[in-house]
């Protein structure tokens, strides 16, 4: 194939390939660390420098409901890139701020020395608009003019397109309207739906045309020089007015009215580590960046760029994560579950009445069947994190009445365990592909490889996963109680027989003594998958393996073969599919380790767990903006150098944002049980970079405490800053 290299004003940077661009390791572009912010059902992609290219993997760019509505958008001084002197999202997340300056400039026989002028971008979304202010001050001795150059698109392509997807047919992009500031991009897709996409520009541009603005700009010393640009997307079956941007003033201070009332609606966490500080506060405004208001509440989207939508299995667990902050997000995440479970069968959707949601999309593609995902159920194990997470909630809340109002729901979810969950009907729960176009494999790790014999090969069907037994026997066992206070005491007594026959016939059926670990899974032929996997760890949390299998599981994990130094390897270093830079064999993922770490604490082995949280917050010390992203390499850790990166993370990632907060929760031994009014603190313990943590507005029903954990040589102390209400506080040591 013929390359091509890309040639600019400063260098030749760039070098395209048939219809991909690269950048050149030598560039000053070679730095790919892109910048998101999101809003609701919009959000954005850049580069470092605010600009949205088409390079490296192709993810720039502005989206909205599963479309990308801006595929370029750059900035040019005189033809020539500014020069890039720094960037960084504000630590809400709500602004991306980029300092640039000129290169030397030649115009009209006159110099602009570099470095004379200070260009600050600064770019928000809120809505589904991308606002943005560049302030442009002159820092020379004698006035000066200036043409800021702005180079734009739109492709309208679907973000499976953008993922790789080839499509046989596309709708058709109409041509451009233009008025004196404005911009505006049309296609009519083959749903019928004419998606928009308008650029204004303010103050009005000396030349406008489909693809660049020019903006003339007489810069006197000292003095700033203001120019916004608004980017608004649109569906036309949208009932709104169009357009509907605010001012850049108006927008900005919405958005920050915005996070300061959910910010207000979790509870707050300081200690005496600023760096666990920042782990913290990153985290937590990435869950508040991700959370997304839908019909029934809120809901975390999964993660961008690529799961920027409703997961079940990802919303429930990064729910569970974070429970004990903002109990809130639990009715949320129900309901809208609840709202959108399957009531009848569809095969091609892998559908069965009473199975909770896998994921739902929104863009051409998924109207048109083209992907299956429009709402698609393939996972095994959303519908029992679903009643588990349901039992959770109300130990936290004592909310009786949001718990009977979604009882059909919990009936409904039961009964497809026992009936569909069961494919052959020996008593674990499996799955079996039906839809020709989904997932092969439906647990966590649902990679097409994912699940293999320990010779490498893949079993058939149906496959049993050694996790998803565990998340049924917690779900019945927890549910029971629920059913206990509704007054169904034949439901009761039922759920915990069946939970411990699970419970005994999983330890026959799964457990290796050669491995000192659980199977993996149990293929069609119950025969065993006897590879060392992560998986295992989770039966910890669930609390289905037994104390002395617990225990061996657990020294297993902290071995060689499975502790990296950073986290827990989702695959043996000692198995033949083992790849520490694959999704799922062998890559460390962070909620994955937050969940194994809590699961060790509930089994007592805590200096195992503290040494798990202690491996996570130094790996966050190496990441940008200290985010933990969806996954990263499982390469032991060398010396003092980072952990490997994973190229198409998502990052943000919601149960990543949500590790640190479980991990937290284990580590101290939290628990609380609003409908006894209880906080109990059970053998709390602090890794040793945390001496001191102080936890504010921790809600319980309608009141609320304050405490403050310190570290000791031999324990850790629990005082009571303050108290409002009949709160219990209880501190087992």
């Amino acid at each position: 194939m013929e390359s091509k290299i890309i040639g600019l004003k400063n260098g030749k940077d760039f070098i395209q390939i048939g219809d991909t661009y690269y950048v050149r390791v030598c560039s000053p572009f070679a730095d790919d660390r892109t910048r998101v912010l999101k809003h609701k059902e919009t959000f954005g992609v850049f580069d470092r420098r605010g600009d949205i290219q088409p390079l490296g993997l192709g993810d720039q760019g502005l989206y909205y409901r599963g479309t990308r509505h801006l595929n370029e958008s750059v900035l040019f001084i005189e033809k020539s890139y500014p020069l890039f002197l720094s960037s960084t999202i504000r630590e809400d997340n709500a602004m991306f701020t980029i300092d640039l300056s000129n290169p030397e400039i030649e115009k009209e026989g006159k110099i602009i020395r570099q470095q004379t002028l200070l260009i600050t971008r600064s770019k928000f979304i809120w809505e589904s608009c991308l606002y943005e202010e560049i302030c442009v001050c002159n820092y020379g001795e004698v006035p000066v003019q200036v043409i800021l150059l702005f180079k734009f698109n739109a492709d309208f392509v679907d973000l499976f397109e953008v993922r790789g997807t080839k499509r046989k047919k596309r709708g058709n992009l109409l041509d451009p309207v233009l008025t004196e500031q404005s911009v505006l991009f049309q296609y009519l897709g083959l749903d019928n739906i004419l998606r928009q996409t308008l650029l204004f520009f303010d103050p009005k541009p000396i030349n406008l045309c489909a693809t660049s603005a020019a903006v003339s700009l007489e810069l006197i010393p000292r003095k700033e020089v203001l120019i916004h640009l608004s980017v608004e997307c649109f569906q036309s079956h949208e009932k709104r007015a169009f357009p509907s941007f605010l001012s850049y003033k108006e927008a900005s201070n919405k958005s920050i009215e915005a996070y300061k009332e959910s910010e207000k609606k979790w509870c707050k966490i300081w200690t005496s580590n600023s760096q666990f500080n920042g782990w913290i506060n990153r985290s937590l405004s990435d869950l508040l960046m991700l959370i997304t208001e839908t019909p029934q509440g809120p809901f975390p989207y999964a993660g961008v760029p690529w799961f920027c939508t409703p997961f079940g299995r990802d919303g429930i667990i990064t729910t569970l994560e974070c429970l004990w902050l903002a109990p809130e997000l639990g009715k949320g995440v129900l309901s809208f579950l609840a709202a959108n479970q399957a009531k009848d069968f569809d095969i091609e959707a892998d559908a069965e009445p009473g199975k909770i949601l896998h994921e739902t999309r929104e863009g051409e593609m998924a109207n048109l069947g083209e992907i299956p995902f429009r709402k698609y159920y393939g996972s095994i194990d959303a519908t029992c994190l679903f009643l588990l997470l349901a039992a959770e909630y109300y130990q936290r809340t004592a909310d009786r009445k949001f718990i009977e109002e979604i009882w059909p729901s919990i009936e409904l979810a039961l009964l497809w365990i026992d009936r569909y969950g069961d494919v052959d009907g020996d008593g674990f729960v499996e799955y079996r592909r039906r839809s020709s176009r989904g997932l092969t494999n439906q647990g966590w790790k649902d990679s097409f490889d994912s699940v293999f014999q320990k010779d490498g090969s893949f079993p058939v069907g149906p496959i049993a996963l050694c996790e998803v037994q565990g998340f049924v026997f917690a779900a019945k066992k927890k549910i029971a109680y629920l059913a206990s206070v509704l007054g169904q005491i034949s439901l009761h007594d039922r759920l915990l027989k069946e939970a411990e026959i699970l419970k005994e016939k999983f330890e026959k059926e799964f457990w290796v003594e050669e491995l000192s670990s659980y199977a993996l899974a149990l293929d069609g032929r119950k025969e065993k998958c006897k590879v060392l996997a992560s998986n295992a760890g989770l039966c910890l949390y669930t609390g289905i393996a037994k104390q002395d299998k617990a225990e061996l599981i657990g020294k297993l994990l902290m071995s060689d073969k499975f502790f990296t130094g950073w986290g827990i390897r989702t695959v043996a270093s000692t198995e033949i599919r083992y790849n520490p830079i694959s999704y799922h064999n062998g890559s460390v993922w962070p909620f994955d380790t937050a969940f194994i770490a809590a699961g060790m604490m509930s089994y007592g082995m805590k200096e195992m767990a503290i040494n798990l949280f202690k491996g996570l917050f130094e790996a966050t010390l190496f990441f940008d903006l200290q985010r933990l992203p969806e996954l990263f390499g499982g390469i032991a850790k060398r010396g003092q150098e980072g952990p490997t990166l994973y190229p198409v993370a998502c990052a943000p990632h919601a149960w990543s944002s949500g590790a640190v907060f479980l991990l937290l929760q284990s580590a101290i031994g939290l628990k609380i049980d609003a409908t006894k009014n209880l906080v109990i603190f059970e053998e709390p313990r602090l890794p040793d970079f945390l001496d001191k943590v102080i936890i504010l507005n921790l809600k319980v029903g309608d009141w609320r405490i304050d405490v403050e954990l310190s570290r000791y040589p031999h324990n850790v102390g629990v005082r009571l800053l303050k108290k409002e209400g009949e709160v219990k506080l209880i501190v087992i040591d």
